[in-house]
């Protein structure tokens, strides 16, 4: 054992042992502390600069802009009766406050979620172990990537890391809220461990993979206040969308001038519209309201995934999600618990059980595998056969290794073997002992089942099979269940025997299975996947999985997986629940959904604005447009002003539905476009009509026009 230099006691803030339940909990939508950073904000991305990269709200500010300063000429000539421009003026700098409060509100709660990860973090001191052997504590911030470090029960884990010695309860509630430890151990894909986690029992030895900065809890951290968020493709062409329907509507109101100059010479009567006029007109023919709520609609799609304990690393992973044809999951780990679990001894003829089961559990006393655990354990229930101590035996343990595919151990002039089945026969053929039909037809019968025959022999003597079991994930059938009916294909991939694949497929209830899958082959299939124009989603948790993970559209890793799966994929679900996929899907879903319908809404929003504003504005020159003012608007001005206000509340209005989205109901595009048309497109056509009637009412009543 190594000499330690000094035993520190771990050091750890009391608020890790107060975080809720989930990483991130679900605020309430108007949370104080939110509002008061949306609010505060929201002036500060008044910076053109910052404006400038939506179009549609860069036009709002640069026309209020231009209306302050027209204002502020006027104010300065003596101009008389600057009432009606002040507050044109006054609801344009409101509209762009207002779009920018919304964003700053998807921004604010990921803020506020941040500032609850940074409470998990603290600079613990860390046991490094030296070249020559020694122990000694540093803290956690001076640890580099490829140091190792010794953590026992009740140490604080100083950094992300490989546990490659020893196995340990974790605690792991600091990063996914869940109370139940977990096991770490090395080999496998269980060894990846997270700083800022608690070793509760046992003691490991852990190779440090990251810098200070550079930790998962870090990562998460910068992801969850959006600094690395990236526009989605689907949010840029419906960017590009917007920007050029802005651009007509500024062609059309830009030759409306010459328009109304000749039309008021023509007919001899009305007055031409002012530029203050015309830039309220503008505002409110182009689609503020969907470009005021773009950003803060993928912003709250991202903090959604992250209310269920997965992190995206990007919008587009989210936005993928919500068009995900086919789902890929890997077998062991995803849809089975990981670890093959002894659940019978089946004895050749003429052996006894309980000579199979004494033999099996004294070829496995050195297998420290799951599996040769749950064989020692099974013996021990069925034939009350405890562990025994055999070192005075002279044992001599034979590892497993890939060549031979079996282990075992010597022990008193004996030869005891575990192993895959042809392998064993192999062995007992070596050994002059007698091939055994029986053996093969249990073990194909196992196969067939979906269970791993192991069999085992004492020497030239084949005693039976220990039968193997992957255990399939509860209500793993039910959820796959849901899968297909939001018309996602699910496929099973393992490297596993055809026969085990199937059974396992079929108690699942997966669509497909790919068995003896190889990473090469993994990748192969998607690629051909996404050839045939469909988004793949994989989960997976081990290093073999990583390339798929990549290479999929939307790559949920688990966090129990290796650093290299974390790595490649583009989420990482902190529960470790493949079938989390579900939510991450309704809410892409959400995510395009909401988009769709506030979009729809706002272009039938204009629509009705314009109809709304336009004949008012010209019935002085044209007479027979006063059959169109079928709201009677008291005044042109009233009219304009009335719009403009509806057109800045519109957006207050709508920040709700942006940021919890509309809800997602497993139907056809048919069904959802029909659904869409009907409420926000109808309902974005009607709700100007009384909106803009009731303010203009209440603008004359106030004697404000």
């Amino acid at each position: 054992m190594p000499k330690t230099v000094i035993a520190p006691e771990p050091v750890f803030n009391d608020e890790t042992r107060l975080l809720p339940k989930k990483l991130v909990r679900a605020r309430p939508l108007f949370d104080r502390e939110i509002l008061r950073r949306a609010i505060r904000e929201s002036f500060v991305k008044l910076n053109p600069l910052a404006v400038a990269k939506n179009p549609v709200m860069f036009v709002v500010e640069v026309g209020a802009a231009l209306t302050t300063i027209l204002l502020a000429h006027n104010v300065i000539s003596g101009v008389q009766g600057n009432g009606f421009e002040f507050q044109i003026t006054l609801w344009l700098w409101f509209t762009v406050l207002f779009a920018n409060f919304a964003e700053a509100m998807a921004e604010a709660r990921g803020k506020a979620q941040a500032d609850t990860l940074r409470k998990t973090k603290t600079d613990s001191m860390a046991k490094r172990l030296l070249d020559n052997g020694n122990v000694e504590a540093v803290p956690a911030s001076r640890l580099r990537s490829g140091d190792l470090v010794i953590c026992a029960a009740g140490d604080i884990i100083p950094g992300d890391g490989e546990v490659v010695e020893g196995i340990a309860t974790v605690d792991e509630s600091v990063i996914t809220g869940e109370s139940a430890p977990v096991i770490r151990e090395s080999g496998g894909d269980r060894s990846a461990v997270t700083g800022g986690t608690k070793v509760l029992s046992d003691q490991i030895k852990i190779q440090i993979t990251s810098n200070p900065g550079e930790t998962f809890l870090d990562r998460m951290i910068a992801l969850v206040e959006g600094a690395e968020r990236q526009k989605t493709p689907n949010e840029i062409a419906l960017n590009i969308l917007i920007a050029g329907l802005t651009l007509i509507f500024l062609l059309a109101v830009v030759t409306l001038q010459p328009f109304a100059v000749y039309a008021v010479n023509s007919a001899g009567k009305g007055s031409v519209p002012s530029v203050v006029v015309l830039i309220s007109l503008l505002v409110c023919l182009i689609p503020t309201t969907i470009g005021g709520l773009l950003s803060a609609i993928g912003i709250a799609g991202m903090d959604r995934v992250m209310q269920h304990n997965v992190l995206a690393m990007s919008g587009k992973a989210v936005e993928a999600a919500g068009d995900v044809n086919t789902l890929l999951l890997d077998k062991t780990g995803t849809i089975t618990l990981g670890n093959r679990q002894a659940v019978e001894f089946l004895p050749c003829q003429g052996i006894e059980e309980s000579e199979l089961a004494d033999v099996a559990q004294l070829a496995s006393l050195a297998d420290e595998t799951p599996e040769g655990r749950s064989i020692v354990v099974l013996a021990k229930e069925r034939f009350r056969l405890r562990g025994r101590e055999v070192s005075h035996y002279q044992a001599q343990f034979i590892p497993f290794s890939a060549y031979t595919r079996m282990s075992g151990v010597n022990i008193d002039g004996r030869c005891l073997r575990k192993g895959a089945t042809e392998a064993i026969l192999n062995f007992v053929k070596e050994q002059h002992g007698n091939h055994s039909p029986e053996l093969l037809e249990i073990s194909e019968r196992i196969s067939r089942t979906g269970g791993t025959p192991l069999a085992v022999a004492d020497g030239g003597r084949v005693l039976g099979i220990v039968h193997l079991k992957d255990i399939v994930k509860g209500g793993m059938h039910e959820r796959i269940g849901h899968l297909r009916a939001m018309g996602i294909r699910s496929v099973m991939i393992t490297g596993d025997n055809p026969l085990t694949a199937a059974a396992i497929a079929s108690e699942a209830g997966v669509d497909d299975f790919l068995a003896q899958a190889t990473p090469k082959d993994k990748l192969e299939y998607i690629r051909k996947e996404q050839a045939a124009g469909r988004l793949i989603a994989m989960t997976g948790d081990g290093t073999n999985d990583a390339p798929a993970l990549a290479q999929a559209d939307v790559g949920l890793a688990m966090n129990t997986g290796t650093s290299a799966a974390k790595e490649a994929g583009n989420m990482v679900d902190l529960d470790s629940n493949p079938t989390k996929l579900i939510e991450v899907v309704a809410i892409g879903k959400q995510l395009l959904i909401t988009r769709g319908a506030l979009t729809t809404f706002s272009i039938a929003n204009d629509v009705a604005k314009y109809f709304a504003i336009i004949p008012a504005m010209f019935a002085s020159t044209y007479p027979a447009l006063e059959y169109l003012n079928i709201m009677h608007l008291h005044s042109p001005q009233s009219a304009v002003l009335a719009a403009v206000i509806f057109n800045a509340l519109i957006i207050i209005a709508l920040v709700p539905l942006a940021l919890r989205g509309v809800k997602y109901r497993p139907v056809g595009a048919a069904s959802l476009l029909k659904r869409n048309l009907l409420i926000y497109g109808l309902g974005g056509i009607l709700a100007p009509f009384p909106g803009i009637w009731m303010i203009n009412h209440l603008l004359v009543w106030l004697h404000l026009v």
